[in-house]
């Protein structure tokens, strides 16, 4: 059911991101050095295959869903973002492995897609916590959730290996539902 969960409105429409669809991601996908501060490897069609048979292996054990993002306004896939680390027992959940084109940064559309996802995260899915994971060295990243509102609640230091073997810093970010709820009034 979970996986089959598609949010909308006037801007960008986020759907399940299968194996049907993810080919759809491959222009995106191999823009150079475009998940520069992440750990996945989706540079090449079978990197992508491979990220995809992952995430769909997270939803099958109930941890993740994965979206491929449609950006309305430009009529063209953008590229994907998912619920993961789900943590149903703790009601906390991460918004992660978010990566759009250069042509789609600085449109807004990030943050209508996290909107789109907070808001279900928080009303729908039931979850009391979102939380982002994002590299120290990020900085248009960072300031997109603290845009949204999430407080920084720490820095994991030298936490996640990259594609290049750099070993990153990563920042944790929060954002509690009474936050939220308060700050979409």
């Amino acid at each position: 059911m979970s996986s089959q969960i598609i949010l909308e409105n006037e801007r960008v429409k986020l759907s399940p991101l299968t194996l049907q669809n993810f080919e759809s991601l491959i222009p995106v996908a191999s823009q150079e050095n475009l998940v520069q501060y992440s750990p996945s490897d989706i540079a090449t069609p079978n990197g992508l295959k491979n990220y995809v048979e992952i995430a769909i292996q997270q939803v099958k054990a109930g941890t993740s869903i994965p979206f491929i993002i449609y950006d309305k306004q430009n009529k063209a896939f953008a590229g994907c973002t998912r619920y993961m680390n789900m943590n149903h027992r703790n009601k906390v959940l991460h918004i992660g492995s978010t990566w759009i084109g250069r042509e789609f940064q600085g449109t807004g559309l990030n943050t209508q897609m996290k909107n789109l996802m907070l808001d279900y995260a928080f009303t729908t899915l039931d979850f009391e916590k979102v939380e982002f994971r994002v590299d120290e060295r990020n900085i248009a990243s960072r300031k997109a959730v603290e845009k949204l509102g999430c407080t920084l609640e720490g820095i994991l230091r030298k936490d996640v290996y990259l594609l290049n073997g750099f070993k990153r810093n990563t920042c944790c970010y929060g954002l509690l539902r009474d936050e939220w709820l308060k700050n979409s009034e």
